[in-house]
């Protein structure tokens, strides 16, 4: 008998089904055209779509139209669905042999809990795919018209998230801030009080500078600089809300300068 034909034989046996297989694809940060055409592919190619609460519903149009949409969002407070939920979902339909996209917003390595899903289809000898897709923080700085990194002002990047620095007690993310550091935080508005009282108390109110991006490269973007002292007042006054990246930058070579505010909206 033909290999082909063998192989045939042997799928089509009761009890015995084709595994599928799950690429995890990171959207972007919310407009439709910052997907990668890989993500997009991948989308066009799916049975099943797992989403995110903050991805684009313009992005979900970008797949075929009998692919199943299940929205697996989070909101602060409010999981729609737990975590381990979703990990044995995409194990489930994998399993019965359906391509599954688990959409990310953002890049689905950088604060997605990509690692407890990958280590779910680990467990279960799911094939895997990760689609990266450009991270927020990449995009708010692109909004700001800058550079995550810049030659001889700023050569160290680190990534964190606002629940680090809400964490009582949790200061170790200060440590990272030297000259030449800059510190991008993920969904930091609601640690915003947190983020500035401690670069107040260790003395850095006019060494560091802070850039507020609100839903970076969005129709109702804004984004705000401002120091420690003053942050908390341009939060309100501007109304700035998560999802926002929180950019702390020490350059190296800049004298202090003083507080200030400033905000501009997207247009």
């Amino acid at each position: 008998m033909a290999p082909a034909l063998l192989q045939a034989v042997e799928k089509s046996k009761p009890g015995l089904q084709q595994v599928g297989s799950v690429a995890l694809v990171g959207a972007g940060p919310g407009a439709r055209d910052l997907i990668t055409l890989r993500g997009v592919q991948r989308l066009q190619e799916s049975d099943v779509i797992f989403y995110d609460r903050l991805v684009d519903p313009e992005i979900l149009d970008l797949a075929r139209p009998s692919a199943e949409r299940i929205y697996v969002g989070k909101a602060p407070g409010s999981h729609h669905w737990p975590q381990k939920k979703t990990s044995q979902a995409l194990v489930s339909f994998a399993a019965r042999g359906k391509r599954v996209v688990r959409l990310k917003c953002g890049d689905p390595g950088v604060f997605a809990r990509g690692a407890e899903e990958i280590n779910a289809l680990d467990a279960a000898g799911i094939p895997y795919e990760i689609v990266p897709g450009v991270t927020a923080a990449s995009a708010a700085s692109a909004a700001l018209d800058g550079f995550l990194t810049e030659r001889g002002t700023c050569d160290t990047l680190v990534l964190a998230t606002g629940q680090t620095a809400k964490e009582e007690g949790n200061t170790g993310w200060i440590a990272q801030l030297q000259p030449g550091t800059r510190i991008a935080i993920y969904m930091g508005v609601g640690a915003a009080e947190n983020i500035a009282n401690e670069l107040i108390d260790a003395g850095l109110d006019t060494q560091v500078s802070i850039d507020i991006v609100s839903r970076a490269q969005q129709s109702d973007q804004v984004t705000a600089k401002c120091r420690a002292s003053t942050m908390l007042d341009t939060i309100e006054t501007y109304r700035i809300s998560n999802p926002a990246i929180m950019f702390l930058t020490w350059p190296k070579s800049k004298t202090p300068e003083k507080s200030q505010s400033t905000v501009k909206e997207f247009r």
